[in-house]
C-alpha cells in the first residue's frame, strides 16, 4: 500500500472582504507572489505531514483511546491548514495562465490530490477527523469468537489463515460471517462520513467526492471512468474463463447443492475473506497436480528456518541487485514486522515515509508464507519509490499517479520466478516448464481484476448519490455479482454493512489505484523485459540483478508527481497509454488451456 495518504481539505471559494473601493486599490497578485505563497505552503505542509505521519504510526501500531484522539487531532490540524491555504490560493486564479507549468501543477495538486476533503466549519472538520480515526481503529480491533473453533477469539490474521488452509464448508462460512459482524457498527458513522466529505468536496468546487477522486489522472473525470471500463473489457474474457474453471472444481469439491454449476461462486469458498485473490485454492486447481512445476515456497522458507526479518531481507536484496542502495539502518529498528503480543495494532500491510526523507518503514504482521513473501516485495517497492522522489518539492512527493505506486512493487514481484528463487537458494533447481506457476499467479492477478474495479465503483455511487443509504449493502452485492460472479451463501440485509469489512472502506483509501496497478505492472514488466533482452515467454522473465533496468526504473521513480503520468510511463516503457494487452500476452498459454477445459461447460453467471 502507498504511504498513508494525507487527508486534507481545501476550500474552493475565496470571498474577498472589504469595500469596492478597497478592492480597487488592492494589489493584483503576480507570478512572483504565487511562487512565494506556494513556497510557504509547502514548507509548513511538510512539517504538518511529518507530525501527522508520526501520530498515525503510533495510532496504527498502538491502538488505544488516547492514540485515536491524537491521530484525529493531527488529521484535523492538516485539514485546517490546507483548507485555509486553499481558500487563499484562489486569489491567484486570475493569473493561472501566466504560471510556469510546474507552479500550475502544484496549485492543481493542492486541490485534487486529496482523499477526504473536510467542510470549512471547524466543528464539522473535527467531527470528520474523529469519524475517520474511529472507523479505522474499529477495523483494527475487530475480533470474532467462534464456537466452531472452540470459543477461540480470532483476529483478522488468524481468520485469514483459516480461510487460506481450511476446506470445511461450514468452518469457512462461520469465519466469513464472523468477520462480517465487525462492520455493521460502522454504518451510521459511514453515512455521516459521506455527508461531511461531500460537503468538503463542494467547498472545493466539486460536485461530490467522486469527482475529487476521479479528477487526479491528468484527464477529465468522465474520461477516466471510461478508461477503466475499456481496460476491464480487454480482460473480461480471461477472467470469465478462469471463473468458469474454478467454479467447476468447487462443484467437484462441495457438490452442486452448495456451488451452483451455472451461477455465482459462494464468497467464502475462494480462500480469501473478500474473494479478491484465489491462490490459496491452488492445490485443487493446479493444471498438473504433483508436477515439479508446483513450487511450495512456504515449505522452502520454513525448511530454512526463515524468520520475518529474513523475509524482508530477501525483498531488500532484490532492490539492491538492481543497483539501488540498501534500506537505512533506521528501517530495521523502527518497522513493525510482527504482531505485538501486548497490544492491538492495524496489521494491514503498509509502507511509510515518516519524515519524507530517510525514515522509511513497513508495518506488517508477517506470516512466513508465499503470500507475504510477495507482499514484502510490493511494500518495499513503495519505500524505494518514496526514497527516489524525496528530493522533490513537497507537493510532488508522490508517484505519477497512485496506480504507479502500487504497480512498482508488483513489477518487482513479477520477477519472483523459479530462476530468481534458485538464485536465492530457496530451491535447488528450476523445475521443468509447467502451467502451474501461471495458474498460481492468475489466481492472484486475474482473480483480482473485477474486485479492484468494483470497490470504488461502489464508493463512486455512494458519494455521487446514485447509491442511496438504504441500498448500501444491496448495491455492494449487486456489483460483486456483476463484476466478480460472486455471491454470499447466506442472506444479507441492510442491517449488514459488508463493504466495511474491507480495510480500505473504513480507512477511506481509494481502491482504483490497485486496479490500475494490476494493468500497469504487466505493461512495465513487458517493457523492462524487452529492455533486458529477455527471450522466451513473458512469464519466465526476471529482472533480478539487472542494474541497467534498475537505473531506468529509478529515473522514472525520481520524477515523482512532478510530471503528468503519461510522461512518466513513456520514460519507463516508451508508451503513453495504459494497455492491458501485456496481461493477455503474459497469460496466453494458460488462457488457451482454460478454453480447452471449458469447451463443454456453461460459463458465465
Amino acid at each position: 500500500m502507498k504511504r498513508f495518504v494525507v487527508m486534507v481539505a481545501v476550500a474552493a471559494l475565496w470571498t474577498a472582504g472589504g469595500t469596492a473601493a478597497a478592492k480597487s486599490v488592492a494589489k493584483v497578485p503576480d507570478v512572483v507572489d504565487a511562487e512565494a505563497f506556494m513556497k510557504g505552503v509547502e514548507a509548513e505542509l511538510m512539517s504538518l505531514w511529518i507530525y501527522q505521519s508520526r501520530m498515525d504510526w503510533v495510532r496504527n501500531t498502538y491502538i488505544t483511546d488516547d492514540t485515536e484522539a491524537l491521530g484525529a487531532r493531527a488529521n484535523e490540524a492538516v485539514m485546517e491548514f490546507v483548507g485555509r491555504k486553499g481558500a487563499e490560493a484562489t486569489r491567484f486564479d486570475a493569473i493561472r495562465a501566466r504560471m510556469p507549468a510546474e507552479l500550475k501543477r502544484k496549485f492543481d495538486l493542492l486541490k485534487m490530490s486529496l482523499d477526504m476533503p473536510a467542510p470549512r466549519d471547524a466543528g464539522k472538520r473535527a467531527e470528520l477527523a474523529g469519524i475517520s480515526t474511529s472507523m479505522d481503529s474499529l477495523y483494527g480491533k475487530g475480533r470474532y469468537c467462534s464456537k466452531r473453533q472452540g470459543g477461540k477469539c480470532l483476529n483478522l490474521v488468524e481468520m485469514t489463515e483459516l480461510l487460506a488452509k481450511n476446506r470445511d464448508y461450514d468452518d469457512l462460512l462461520d469465519v466469513w460471517q464472523g468477520w462480517h459482524k465487525v462492520s455493521p457498527p460502522m454504518r451510521p458513522s459511514y453515512l455521516r462520513f459521506v455527508e461531511l466529505a461531500n460537503e468538503g468536496a463542494k467547498d472545493l468546487g466539486f460536485r461530490n467526492l467522486t469527482e475529487v477522486w476521479t479528477s487526479r489522472y491528468d484527464m477529465p473525470p468522465a474520461d477516466f471512468q471510461a478508461e477503466t471500463d475499456r481496460l476491464f473489457e480487454q480482460l473480461k474474457p480471461l477472467y470469465q474463463d478462469l471463473h468458469c474453471h474454478v467454479r467447476a472444481k468447487l462443484v467437484e469439491k462441495y457438490g452442486a447443492d452448495k456451488v451452483p454449476p451455472a451461477g455465482p461462486i459462494p464468497a467464502h469458498l475462494l480462500g480469501n475473506m473478500w474473494a479478491q485473490e484465489w491462490s490459496n485454492l491452488f492445490d485443487m486447481l493446479a493444471p498438473e497436480p504433483g508436477a515439479a512445476g508446483a513450487i511450495d515456497l512456504e515449505a522452502a522458507l520454513k525448511t530454512r528456518k526463515t524468520d520475518e526479518r529474513a523475509m524482508v531481507r530477501y525483498g531488500e536484496g532484490f532492490f539492491t541487485s538492481l543497483g539501488l542502495p540498501p534500506l537505512p539502518d533506521s528501517f530495521w529498528v523502527r518497522s513493525m514486522f510482527t504482531k505485538p503480543a501486548d497490544r492491538e495494532v492495524v496489521c494491514h500491510a503498509s509502507a511509510w515515509d515518516v519524515d519524507q526523507k530517510d525514515d522509511l518503514r513497513i508495518k506488517m504482521c508477517i506470516q512466513v508464507n508465499e503470500e507475504d513473501f510477495t507482499t514484502i516485495h510490493h511494500e518495499l517497492g513503495h519505500n524505494y519509490y518514496q526514497r527516489a522522489y524525496n528530493k522533490l518539492s513537497t507537493l510532488f512527493l508522490n508517484s505519477a499517479n497512485d496506480g504507479f505506486h502500487e504497480a512498482l512493487g508488483d513489477l518487482i514481484a513479477l520477477s519472483v520466478t523459479p530462476k530468481y528463487l534458485k538464485e536465492l537458494g530457496l530451491i535447488d533447481r528450476e523445475p521443468p516448464e509447467s502451467l502451474n506457476p501461471l495458474m498460481k499467479r492468475a489466481l492472484d492477478k486475474i482473480a483480482f481484476l473485477p474486485w479492484g474495479l468494483l470497490v470504488d465503483r461502489w464508493r463512486w455511487g455512494v458519494f455521487d448519490g446514485t447509491i442511496a443509504p438504504e441500498r448500501y449493502n444491496q448495491a455492494w452485492w449487486d456489483l460483486r455479482l456483476k463484476y466478480q460472479g460472486v455471491a454470499p451463501a447466506v442472506p444479507r440485509s441492510e442491517d449488514d454493512f459488508d463493504p466495511g469489512a474491507k480495510y480500505h472502506i473504513p480507512s477511506n483509501v481509494p481502491y482504483t489505484r490497485y486496479f490500475l496497478a494490476a494493468i500497469l505492472q504487466f505493461q512495465f514488466h513487458r517493457a523492462v523485459c524487452r529492455q533486458a533482452g529477455h527471450k522466451g515467454p513473458l512469464h519466465t522473465c526476471s529482472i533480478y540483478g539487472n542494474k541497467e533496468v534498475g537505473a531506468r526504473i529509478n529515473r522514472m521513480m525520481e520524477m515523482g508527481a512532478s510530471r503528468p503520468w503519461p510522461e512518466a510511463m513513456k520514460a519507463l516503457t516508451g508508451e503513453e497509454r495504459m494497455d492491458a494487452t501485456a496481461i493477455i500476452e503474459y497469460f496466453a498459454p494458460l488462457h488457451a488451456w482454460l478454453k480447452e477445459r471449458n469447451k463443454d461447460r456453461k460459463c458465465g453467471w
